[in-house]
C-alpha cells in the first residue's frame, strides 16, 4: 500500500502565482521584494484555509533566492516556524530572541514564522515587544493568527498587516476543477460547486472534502454523489418545494419536509436553505444582478425559468416568512409544527380561495360561482348632499336582496300580522324559521363602505365655526340644551386640516360629549366634506376661571367688561 499525501499538501502552491484568491496581497509582496521594500515585521490574519501559512513560507524562500539557487532549495536551516499555541511563555520569547541574534549560515535572512500568534501570553507579547520592534538586519518576523482582535495593540502598530480574505466561490471552484483534471478524475460542474461551497471560503477545507468525495465515488463525481456523501439540501430539493409552494399544495409540501427531516436533515437549516432559494429567485429577477447568483450554468438557467413563474411581491413575503421562522426556531417550543406552519403560510400567499379579496362582498364570491351569479361589490359613491348618499345606500340593499333571493332559489315572504288572530308558536327547526332568520339577517346586514372613494375637501376655520354652529342650533332646536350648552363653551379650532381641538374646564363636559361624538362628527363630515376630520378633547382646569358662577365672579366678569359699575356700585353703596 503506498503512502497517500491528501490534496491539500500535495497541491500546496510553490510560488505565489499558485495562490488562490489572494492576488492583491500576493502581487504586493512580489513589489516589496523586488523594489526592496519588505518591512522586518509582517502580520498576516484572515480565516482557517486561506493560504496565511503558505504565503509566508513562499516569501521566506524568495527573500533568500539570489537567482543562482535551484527550484528545489527550499532554505530549511533559514526558516523556523514556531506554534505559539505551545511556545506561549516568556521563556520561549527569550530562546527565540537569544537565536535571532545569529546570522544565517546560508542566504541573507533568517526567517521567523510564528503561527496562531495571538495565543502568545500577556508576559510573552511584552517580551517580544523590542525585538520585534528592532530586529537584527538579517531577520524577518512573520506572525500568523486567525483572530487578530486578541493581539494586543503594541504589537499590531509595529506590524505591516496584510489581510486575507475568504477564498469565492467561484475561484475555489476553478481550482478544484484544476486538481480534478490532474488526477484524471470525471467532476460535474455542480458537484465541484457544492463542495465549493461548503467549505465556506477555506481552500484546505475544499480539498479535504474533494479528498473525502473521490475516495466515496471513484473517478466519476456526481452531484448525486457528493451531495449523498455531504448530506447536504441539493438545489432540486428547494426548486420541488417551490413548485409545490406556487401549486398551494400544502399536503405534498408537509410529506415533502417529513421525508427531508426522516433523512436526518435539521428543519432550520431547511428554512434558512429555502430563503437562500427566494434570495436567488429575486436576484435573477433583473440582469443586473444575475451575476450576484454564485451557481453553476445549468443551475442558473433552471434558477432562470423558476424566477418567470414567481412575482415580486410573492418573493418578498416569502423571505419575509421564512426569516421571521428562521428567527423563531431556536427559542420555539414546537420546532417542527413552526416550520410546518410557515410552508402552510408560504402555501397560502398566491391561494385565491374564499377569504382572498372578498372584503367588498357581503356574501363569499365562491357562493354566487357555484350557481352561476355574478357577486354585487357595493361600494359608497363621492357625497354630495346627505339624500344622495341616503338614496345610494338604500339602492345598494335592495340590490343585495334582489341577489340573495335569487341565490336562495325561494321566495321570501314577509308574514302578516294579523291583531285578530292569535300568534302561532314556531319551532326553532322548521323551514319556516329559517326562512325568517335568514330574513332577519339579511335586514341587519350593513354595507361594506369603500373608504378610498370617501371627500377630503380642504377645511378652512370659517366653515368648520359654521357648521359648528349650525349643528349647536339644531340641539337647541330638538331640545337638547345641555349638550349645546356644552357645545358652546369653547369654540372649536382646526389643526392640521383634520383635528378639531376643544378645550374644557373639567372631565364632565369632555365625557358628555364624546359620547355624543358619532353623530356630531358624522354632521360635520358630511356638512364639510372631509371624511378624515377628528376630534380631539383636552381638559385644562384653568379655564374655568373664564366662567363664573357664584355672585362674586358674576359681578368681578361685569367690572372687568365696564369698570364704571364699580363706581355706580360705591356711589349708591350697593351689596353684593
Amino acid at each position: 500500500m503506498e503512502h497517500f499525501v491528501v490534496s491539500a499538501r500535495k497541491y500546496r502552491p510553490q510560488t505565489f502565482k499558485d495562490v488562490v484568491g489572494q492576488q492583491a496581497i500576493t502581487n504586493t509582496l512580489l513589489n516589496a521584494i523586488e523594489n526592496n521594500h519588505l518591512a522586518q515585521a509582517l502580520l498576516f490574519t484572515g480565516p482557517r484555509g486561506v493560504g496565511k501559512t503558505t504565503c509566508a513560507r513562499i516569501l521566506a524562500k524568495m527573500i533568500n533566492s539570489d537567482g543562482n539557487t535551484s527550484e528545489d532549495e527550499d532554505f530549511a536551516f533559514n526558516i523556523f516556524e514556531l506554534d505559539a499555541a505551545s511556545n506561549n511563555s516568556v521563556d520561549d520569547i527569550r530562546s527565540l530572541t537569544d537565536q535571532v541574534r545569529i546570522p544565517p549560515q546560508v542566504g541573507k535572512y533568517k526567517v521567523y514564522i510564528i503561527d496562531e500568534v495571538h495565543m502568545l501570553s500577556q508576559s510573552a507579547f511584552n517580551a517580544f515587544l523590542k525585538t520585534l520592534e528592532e530586529p537584527p538586519k538579517h531577520c524577518i518576523f512573520i506572525l500568523a493568527t486567525t483572530e487578530k482582535h486578541k493581539i494586543i495593540p503594541t504589537i499590531l502598530s509595529r506590524c505591516q498587516i496584510f489581510d486575507f480574505k475568504r477564498i469565492t466561490v467561484s475561484d475555489a471552484k476553478e481550482y478544484l476543477k484544476y486538481i480534478a483534471e490532474e488526477q484524471g478524475i470525471n467532476a460535474e460542474d455542480d458537484a465541484l460547486h457544492i463542495i465549493a461551497q461548503k467549505a465556506d471560503g477555506a481552500m484546505r477545507d475544499a480539498l479535504s472534502i474533494f479528498d473525502r468525495v473521490v475516495s466515496f465515488s471513484g473517478k466519476n463525481l456526481t452531484r448525486q454523489a457528493v451531495t449523498e456523501n455531504l448530506n447536504v439540501l441539493d438545489y432540486e430539493t428547494y426548486f420541488a418545494s417551490t413548485d409545490l409552494i406556487l401549486e398551494n399544495k400544502i399536503p405534498d409540501l408537509l410529506v415533502q419536509f417529513n421525508s427531508i427531516i426522516s433523512k436526518g436533515f435539521d428543519g432550520h437549516h431547511y428554512i434558512a436553505g429555502l430563503a437562500s432559494h427566494f434570495r436567488d429567485l429575486m436576484v435573477c429577477k433583473n440582469p443586473a444582478t444575475i451575476p450576484l447568483l454564485e451557481v453553476g450554468e445549468e443551475t442558473s438557467l433552471k434558477y432562470m425559468d423558476q424566477s418567470k413563474k414567481t412575482t415580486h411581491s410573492f418573493l418578498m413575503e416569502g423571505i419575509r416568512l421564512a426569516n421571521e421562522c428562521d428567527l423563531k426556531y431556536k427559542t420555539s417550543k414546537n420546532q417542527r409544527l413552526l416550520v410546518e406552519l410557515t410552508l402552510m403560510q408560504l402555501a397560502s400567499i398566491t391561494f385565491d380561495g374564499e377569504k382572498k379579496n372578498s372584503k367588498h362582498f357581503i356574501i363569499p364570491p365562491s357562493y354566487f360561482k357555484a350557481r352561476g351569479i355574478a357577486p354585487v361589490s357595493v361600494t359608497k359613491p363621492k357625497v354630495e348632499t346627505v339624500k344622495k348618499e341616503e338614496k345610494s345606500i338604500a339602492n345598494d340593499k335592495q340590490n343585495i336582496f334582489k341577489a340573495t333571493a335569487n341565490v336562495v332559489n325561494e321566495p321570501i315572504s314577509i308574514p302578516k300580522i294579523s291583531i285578530n288572530q292569535p300568534k302561532k308558536s314556531t319551532s326553532g327547526l322548521s323551514l319556516r324559521s329559517i326562512r325568517e332568520k335568514k330574513e332577519h339577517q339579511l335586514r341587519q346586514m350593513e354595507v361594506v363602505i369603500d373608504e378610498d372613494n370617501l371627500p377630503t375637501e380642504p377645511v378652512t376655520q370659517e366653515a368648520l365655526t359654521e357648521a359648528w354652529k349650525a349643528y349647536t342650533q339644531k340641539m337647541d332646536a330638538k331640545g337638547e340644551k345641555i349638550m349645546a350648552s356644552i357645545l358652546q363653551m369653547d369654540q372649536p379650532t382646526l389643526k392640521d386640516g383634520t383635528t378639531i381641538c376643544l378645550t374644557y374646564s373639567n372631565n364632565t363636559n369632555k365625557i358628555e360629549l364624546e359620547r355624543a361624538e358619532f353623530p356630531l362628527m358624522t354632521f360635520l363630515k358630511k356638512t364639510l366634506l372631509n371624511y378624515d376630520l377628528k376630534l380631539d378633547i383636552t381638559v385644562n382646569e384653568e379655564v374655568a376661571k373664564k366662567y363664573a358662577f357664584t355672585p362674586q365672579e358674576k359681578y368681578e366678569k361685569l367690572k372687568e367688561k365696564n369698570p364704571n359699575i364699580e363706581v355706580l356700585r360705591k356711589m349708591f353703596g350697593l351689596d353684593i
